[in-house]
């Protein structure tokens, strides 16, 4: 047994989250203000939702008078590093409920890693509290582990046992390790579909996974489920509706993960998760809501969308909410083969330009003041790269990064809410990356619901000019209902950016293999997510080869 610490955590991360977010509240209190809200405003969207000072002293419910299963949302893992992995679960006995079943009372909740899927080579083990004020969820630093190793986990309280997880480490910092496989999925929109790409993602054989961003819609599900079309059951009304408040996105978590497909990745992968605009509102900017929304009430959505987002995934407490701000952006390596450099393009973003419409790129979108990552986000990750050892650099986030022009007339449209809306500041994205010498750059992303493949090009209007890296978009795993294999504008696309190497419109995920030579991308689809059970196949596969940035058909 590890020794424990107060609440009956491993001391050495035990941490009260009540503690830690008066503390960052004041701290950015002092510190900063936004320039388009009150203070007095400001103030209430920080204070919003935090915990009382007694949560610490919250009843605690004996464990023996939980009468049914309290994991019913599953267990996941995320952000390995080379001795830790962060374990979650939250428990909710009756998911649709608002209180999960388990009223105002904190409940202890022990958990185990073992080195073996029976339990028999136990490595470290503890005991937890899940508080009423965080959701009953439960977020376990695991440290002390073995790097680049395979463990499995699992919860209990009181007689219930959860599902077993898998889960492991990354190598060690200095690991020449040979290869790392990884996926990456986005957009999944519960009501355009079933997650049947999820259920083929837990079968694969990957070390990681990337969630991209829409992991939840805000949109109203109705009693049926949407294109899922339920006659064995009927979903409450209280989905049937756009989530605003804190309670609202606790439930929507909990609707999508009583998902069983999504549960599985879970539970057979580590996840590294990042949002996007859907698990708070359509397309918001940094303050700036989607319709006519005053800032500071905004704001106190934006609180509740961050504080259920990180209740509700295998976050660290460096990630827990302060209010309407999150540190989301972060990096994680895997030895030296690879440094992930994780973004959050839609907190610290200047509001989309020309009224956020498909638009040619003019004055307003390429003023130098704007920016899609905020001066800190973007230092932090040119430094990052500064510093990198790592053969490859793969740069996780939400939106398109390379140019996507709608047409094939010069003077095209793009889209205001991608980089293409924001030049100036992917330009200088594109400088840092060349001035850090990144030979082996590779974007990861989602948002569009379809699977893109980019060479990243010096001068995108100019085919001849150098490849710098490429662009990886994976599609969405239900956003968008069945898809089509090649949409309407395909041939449009195709002609309109000579740097687009594929283009596919259906649903599914994308796997990438790394080692020493190469990178190779799978695009995995399947024919339907309308209807269950579809089977998954590999519409197509490229190799990037390290030291010749370039995509080319496998």
């Amino acid at each position: 047994m590890a020794p424990t610490g107060r609440h009956g955590a491993p001391a050495e991360h035990a941490f009260s989250p009540h503690d830690a977010v008066l503390r960052a509240a004041a701290r950015h209190l002092g510190r900063r203000r936004f320039l388009t809200v009150t203070a007095a405003a400001a103030a209430l969207a920080f204070a919003t939702n935090l915990p009382a000072r007694g949560a610490v002293a919250a009843p605690r419910l004996e464990a023996a008078r939980i009468s049914k299963d309290p994991f019913t949302l599953g267990v996941a893992s995320g952000d390995p590093l080379p001795d830790s992995v962060v374990l979650w679960t939250r428990l909710a006995p009756e998911p649709f409920e608002a209180d999960g079943g388990l009223g105002g009372q904190r409940v202890a909740v022990e958990w185990e890693v073992a080195e073996d899927e029976h339990f028999a080579l136990v490595a470290r083990r503890g005991t937890a509290e899940a508080h009423p004020e965080y959701a009953h969820s439960v977020h376990v630093d695991v440290r002390g582990l073995k790097p680049g190793t395979r463990y499995h986990y699992r919860f209990r309280t009181g007689s219930w046992i959860s599902p077993a997880g898998r889960t492991r480490t990354a190598p060690g910092a200095g690991d020449g390790t040979p290869a790392l496989r990884l996926a990456a999925v986005a957009c999944q929109a519960y009501q355009d579909g079933y997650y049947t790409p999820l259920r083929h993602l837990a079968e694969d054989d990957v070390d990681v996974v990337f969630h991209l961003g829409d992991y939840l819609y805000e949109y109203a599900v109705n009693s049926v489920g949407g294109e899922r079309r339920y006659t064995d059951r009927t979903l409450p009304d209280v989905f049937n509706r756009e989530t605003t408040t804190l309670a609202d996105y606790r439930l929507r978590y909990s609707l999508y993960k009583s998902d069983p497909d999504l549960r599985a990745a879970h539970a057979a992968h580590p996840f590294v998760v990042a949002w996007d605009d859907h698990e708070t509102e359509n397309n918001y900017a940094g303050s700036v809501p989607e319709n006519g929304v005053p800032p500071q009430e905004f704001l106190v959505r934006r609180a509740a969308a961050y504080r259920a987002y990180w209740e509700n995934q295998p976050l660290r407490a460096a990630q827990l909410p302060q209010g309407p701000d999150a540190r989301l952006y972060r990096r994680l390596h895997w030895g030296t083969l690879a440094q992930f450099d994780i973004l959050d393009t839609r907190q610290y973003r200047s509001d989309q330009a020309y009224g956020d419409r498909p638009h040619p790129p003019g004055p307003e979108s390429d003023d130098p003041a704007r920016t899609m990552t905020g001066d800190a986000q973007e230092r932090w990750l040119i430094e990052g790269w500064r510093a990198s050892g790592a053969l490859w650099n793969v740069m996780p986030q939400q939106v398109c990064f390379s140019q996507r022009k709608f047409g094939v007339a010069a003077d095209a449209g793009v889209s205001m809410d991608a980089w293409d809306g924001y030049r100036a500041s992917r330009d200088r994205i594109v400088a840092g990356a060349k001035a850090a010498g990144v030979d082996n750059w590779m974007v990861l992303t989602g948002d569009v619901h379809v699977a893109y493949a980019f060479d990243i090009k010096e001068d995108f209007d100019d085919p001849r000019s150098k490849t710098l890296g490429t662009e990886i978009t994976s599609t969405s795993v239900a956003s968008g209902k069945d898809g089509v294999e090649r949409p309407a504008n395909w041939d449009t696309y195709m002609r309109a950016n000579p740097h687009l190497k594929f283009y596919n419109g259906k649903r599914g995920y994308v796997r990438i293999g790394f080692d020493r030579k190469a990178a190779r991308i799978d695009f995995r689809t399947v024919s339907a997510v309308t209807t269950p059970g579809a089977p998954v196949t590999t519409a197509a596969s490229f190799v990037t080869e390290a030291g010749a940035p370039g995509l080319k058909p496998a």
